[in-house]
């Protein structure tokens, strides 16, 4: 066949890629796993590496396994359903040592166990893609197709909780009903313990007509409606018109957290209880300990930091997260151990005024989005002796920006990395979360 060539696959890489050498080239191809003989087609060529698909499996490895879901291939939501899960999480824990030596040229100490919960149903949080394409007979609703902007032709995903899954028909329904269906380009899914919120991005106002059929599929299917016009502040109860909040709780540390369905929230309940005790495992916060949590949203770490006796600052740049957060303070009878504030973490002059006020912390704990820390961490290096706490808990969602930041702590302000391991709070995709502590020589 023109074009396919026969490799044998090395490795796996962060896009969940299996990775061959040919001629010289990298060569990653799509869905082929380590220690496979296949042969590929390259359908984007450059003159470092190609970019390939499988044209046949000639030798498969042991890892591979049927896909729990029939759209798998199809749906871009997962790319790793294809890999049994002890090889996925293997395979991110490569990635994660392979960015901290060749970003951060740092090595960890010792690796930790890696944090591991359910591989099915887990996804408390989702944001789903609404299109009327009536060529496919109306209106569809679920991810985006694999490198596509196209919205899946799906009925099901065995990723969001089975009562969830089974909604998207009937979601497919409802919004082929509506007057504004071609109006309605998004709908955010957002449960709680005992609530969920469907957040539906409307760009037009919806008839009488549209909003009783609403009613009734927010009455039928137990579910919360709110409507959104613009940005996530103008996400409105709709039905019930009554506001009650979403919440999750963490038993180990008597702490349950409130949340609106826009907040920033981890996506699986799981293993964000499993992730905040091993936080608080290598944290070592005690009783009158002055602890930090920057990027601390509406408190998740914060709260259970602060149930330990510790005082806490959580420090967060968005002004209507800290609102929540220190309403979750409060509610939890944590309010005199937890106070928070508003700063621009990403701001270098933010970061050393704020470390500056803040005075000596024994501890500090980490939670950036993808860009990382970096400003924070150079300010952390600034601060003097006394502004130097003695372990940094960071916890990432990109192995590169944490790789970047771990080789500022551990080459110019004096820390050694003591312990790192992912987190799996993606099983099936190929996204690595981490965690890692870094303790002052």
């Amino acid at each position: 066949m023109v074009g396919v060539t026969e490799a044998y696959v090395e490795s796996i890489d962060r896009e969940g890629r299996g990775v061959a050498r040919h001629e010289g080239k990298a060569i990653f191809i799509d869905g082929a796993l380590p220690g496979e003989t296949v042969d590929y087609t390259p359908y984007r060529r450059k003159e470092s590496y190609e970019l390939a698909q499988i044209s046949a499996i000639l030798k498969p490895s042991a890892a591979r396994i049927e896909p729990k879901c029939q759209w798998f291939g199809r749906c871009g939501g997962c790319s790793m359903q294809h890999v049994d899960i002890r090889t996925q999480v293997a395979a991110k824990q490569r990635v994660l040592e392979d960015a901290l030596w060749h970003i951060g040229k740092v090595r960890s100490d010792r690796m930790l166990s890696p944090v591991i919960g359910p591989g099915w149903g887990y996804r408390h949080r989702a944001r789903l893609s609404v299109r009327l394409v009536p060529k496919k007979g109306g209106v569809l609703v679920g991810f985006h197709e694999r490198k596509s902007s196209y919205v899946a032709d799906m009925t099901s995903c065995e990723i969001l909780p089975p009562a969830i899954s089974a909604l998207i028909p009937s979601l497919r329904e409802l919004v082929g009903k509506l007057t504004i269906r071609d109006r309605l380009p998004q709908i955010e899914v957002s449960i709680g313990e005992e609530l969920t919120i469907l957040v539906m991005r409307i760009l037009a106002a919806p008839s009488s007509v549209d909003e009783d059929l609403l009613r009734q599929f927010a009455e039928l299917h137990a579910v919360s409606i709110w409507l959104q016009v613009k940005g996530p502040e103008t996400a409105k109860p709709f039905w019930p018109a009554s506001t009650q909040s979403l919440s999750y709780s963490v038993p180990e540390y008597g702490v349950r957290i409130d949340f609106l369905p826009t907040d920033f929230t981890q996506v699986n309940h799981s293993v964000n209880r499993i992730l905040i005790r091993r936080a608080m495992g290598l944290l070592q916060a005690r009783a009158g300990d002055r602890v930090a949590d920057f990027f601390c949203g509406i408190g998740n770490f914060t709260l259970p930091i602060a149930s330990l006796g510790a005082h806490v600052l959580g420090i967060e740049g968005s002004a209507n997260l800290v609102d929540r957060a220190k309403a979750n303070a409060v509610s939890n009878g944590l309010g005199e151990l937890a106070r928070f504030d508003v700063a621009n973490l990403f701001d270098a002059d933010a970061c050393r005024k704020l470390l500056d006020n803040a005075g000596p912390l024994d501890k500090i704990l980490i939670d950036p989005p993808r860009e990382g820390a970096l400003e924070l961490i150079r300010a952390i290096g600034e601060s003097g002796e006394l502004g130097r706490p003695e372990r940094i808990v960071y916890v990432s969602c990109d192995p590169a920006t944490l790789a970047r930041d771990a080789g500022v702590l551990t080459q110019t302000q004096g820390y050694v990395l003591n312990a790192a391991g992912v987190v799996n709070m993606f099983p099936q995709t190929s996204h690595v979360e981490s965690i890692a502590v870094f303790d002052r020589e």
